[in-house]
C-alpha cells in the first residue's frame, strides 16, 4: 500500500526507500535489447514485437494500469517515407502503463524501442547498410532501460506523488516521430491532464566533458525553479529549445512542457557499431538518479504553463 510522505520528507524519498536506479538493471535491458538475436527492432519486426512484449511484461510486473487501446497496446500503422524495401506500411505499437496516484494531472515519461533493424528503412549512417544488424544500444535502448528503471522507481517506493506517471515505449520513432504523434493524435489520456513529458533518448553515451544536455528548458517558466539548487555526481547543462531531438518534439507541438535528456551524438550514431558494450551503465544510473531529483522538485509545483520557445 502507498502512503503520503509530503514535503520535505519526499524529497528524501531516494535515500528512504530501496528502488533507486541500477546500473545492473540498466545492463541487463540494454543487453537484451541491443542483442544481435533482436536484429535491431526494426519496426514492424518480429523483433520490434518482442520488445514491445518486453516493456509490456515489466510494466506488469510493476503493476502499472495499462492504458493503451488493447490492454498495453496501442496500434497504429507506420509509413516508411524513405523506401529502400518495398513495403511502405508496417504494423507498429506504443506501450503504455500508467500509475495511478488518484491525482488530477499527470506527468509523461517516454522513450522509443525501435531501431533501424538491418538497415533497409532509411536512416543508417553506413556506407552499405542493407543486411547489417543495427543495434541501436545507445539509440534507444538507453533510453528504454531509463524509461524501465524510472516505472520501477516511481511504481516501488512506497510513496504516493501528488502526480500520477504516465509511461510510454513509442514505436516507429525512427520513421518520424510517428508512434508520439499517434499517441497524441488519439490519446488514452486527455492531453489537459499532462503536466510535462519527460523523454529519454540517447542518454548511454555520457562524455564527462559534455555532460548530459537537458533541452526544454525554455518550455515552461517553472523549470528554472525546478532546476534551483540541484547537484549531481555528473556534469549537466539545459537547453531552452524543446521542439526537436526526438519525441519530446511532438508533445512541445502540442503545447505541453517539456524535457529531453540526452549526452550527445558520436561516430556509432545510426551505425552498426551501435553496441551495448560501449554503454556507459554507472552515468546513466546517475543521469536517472539526477531526472528523478528533478521530478520529485516538479511534483511541489502546481500544475506547468507552457512557454513556446523563440
Amino acid at each position: 500500500m502507498k502512503f503520503y510522505l509530503f514535503f520535505p520528507l519526499l524529497l528524501l524519498s531516494t535515500s528512504l526507500f530501496g528502488q533507486e536506479p541500477s546500473a545492473k538493471q540498466i545492463n541487463q535491458h540494454i543487453r537484451y535489447l541491443a542483442s544481435d538475436k533482436m536484429q535491431g527492432r526494426g519496426t514492424g519486426s518480429p523483433e520490434n514485437a518482442k520488445a514491445a512484449h518486453y516493456v509490456e511484461k515489466l510494466f506488469k510486473k510493476y503493476k502499472l494500469a495499462p492504458l493503451g487501446s488493447d490492454g498495453y497496446y496501442q496500434s497504429f500503422t507506420a509509413k516508411v517515407r524513405r523506401v529502400i524495401v518495398p513495403d511502405s506500411l508496417r504494423d507498429a505499437r506504443n506501450v503504455i502503463g500508467f500509475l495511478d496516484n488518484s491525482a488530477p494531472y499527470t506527468i509523461v515519461i517516454g522513450a522509443h524501442y525501435d531501431h533501424l533493424g538491418l538497415g533497409r528503412q532509411g536512416s543508417s549512417k553506413d556506407s552499405i547498410p542493407e543486411g547489417k544488424i543495427h543495434n541501436g544500444a545507445d539509440d534507444n535502448a538507453s533510453g528504454v532501460a531509463g524509461l524501465l528503471e524510472m516505472a520501477r522507481y516511481f511504481s516501488q517506493n512506497q510513496v504516493k506523488e501528488p502526480y500520477n506517471f504516465l509511461f510510454i515505449a513509442f514505436g516507429a520513432e525512427e520513421l518520424g516521430l510517428q508512434g508520439s504523434r499517434y499517441f497524441l493524435n488519439n490519446p488514452t489520456l486527455p492531453l489537459d491532464k499532462m503536466n510535462c513529458m519527460v523523454c529519454m533518448d540517447m542518454i548511454g553515451r555520457y562524455n564527462p566533458e559534455r555532460g548530459v544536455g537537458i533541452g526544454g528548458y525554455g518550455t515552461s517558466d517553472a523549470w528554472p525553479t525546478v532546476f534551483k539548487g540541484v547537484e549531481s555526481s555528473i556534469k549537466f547543462f539545459t537547453d531552452r529549445a524543446g521542439n526537436g531531438g526526438s519525441d519530446n518534439a511532438a508533445f512541445y507541438a502540442k503545447q505541453i512542457p517539456v524535457l529531453f535528456f540526452h549526452t550527445g551524438g558520436h561516430p556509432d550514431y545510426h551505425m552498426p557499431s551501435d553496441d551495448s558494450e560501449k554503454i556507459d551503465i554507472n552515468a546513466e544510473e546517475a543521469i536517472l538518479r539526477l531526472e528523478i531529483k528533478l521530478l520529485e522538485n516538479a511534483m511541489q509545483l502546481p500544475k506547468m504553463t507552457f512557454t513556446p520557445v523563440k
